[in-house]
């Protein structure tokens, strides 16, 4: 049998290897891979907001005050019934009368605290401490005067009821006398002629006026 020639075998080696390349191309694999790597799907991370630290607690609220010292007049009788007790206030400052409308009278003064409380003095070693009490709708307390311990209640009073004073020149003696008009109008107090102590006569609340031995003189309303 004949052997094929070197051209035919060159031939089928040609055709061999164009097969071969053919054949790579298309079972062939192409890498797709990303040298940066696959790009991760987006995740959506919700910010939450750092939880509210703990609120302090309050503090405790201080004791409400009780407000301010008021501005007003006060008049009233004491719990045995014999005598007067007046009591005006302006400014925290304090002045107060009391009458017996017969022959023992004192004046006191001093201020007014915070509280509500109050320490007058006068002389001879007279004093008066209370207290405004019911919202400040009346003042409540005693008053030594005279050696004597008096408990009282004053309530808020109303113009014309309050406190009045006159001083004046009267046939040559000094007059002073002190009134303390009460809640429902009824009138106690004291005139001292050069020092001597009598039953006082009525005043026009209205007007202040009042006379005395003959002479018409003017008792004016008594602030601190």
């Amino acid at each position: 049998m004949k052997r094929p020639g070197p051209l035919l075998t060159l031939l089928a080696g040609l055709v061999f290897g164009v097969f071969l390349l053919t054949l790579n191309a298309t079972t062939g694999t192409k890498s797709t891979s990303n040298p940066y790597g696959e790009a991760s799907p987006g995740v959506s991370v919700s910010a939450t907001a750092p939880p509210d630290s703990a609120s302090p607690s309050p503090s405790p609220s201080p004791s409400p005050s009780r407000g301010a010292v008021p501005n007003a007049d006060y008049a009233g009788r004491t719990d045995d019934d014999t005598s007067a007790v007046a009591v005006s206030l302006r400014g925290g400052k304090a002045i107060a009368y009391f009458c017996d409308g017969h022959d023992k009278e004192s004046w006191l003064k001093g201020a007014v605290e915070d509280d509500g409380t109050l320490k007058l003095t006068g002389s001879h070693g007279d004093e008066l401490n209370g207290t405004l009490q019911g919202g400040d709708k009346l003042i409540r307390g005693t008053a030594d005067v005279g050696g004597e311990r008096y408990a009282f209640t004053a309530d808020r009073a109303v113009k014309p009821s309050g406190l009045y004073r006159a001083t004046a020149t009267v046939r040559g003696a000094k007059v002073d006398g002190g009134w303390i008009v009460l809640p429902g109008g009824r009138q106690v107090g004291v005139v001292e002629r050069d020092g001597t102590p009598s039953a006082a006569p009525s005043i026009d609340p209205e007007t202040g006026a009042v006379t005395i031995d003959g002479q018409k003189i003017i008792a004016r309303p008594v602030t601190p």
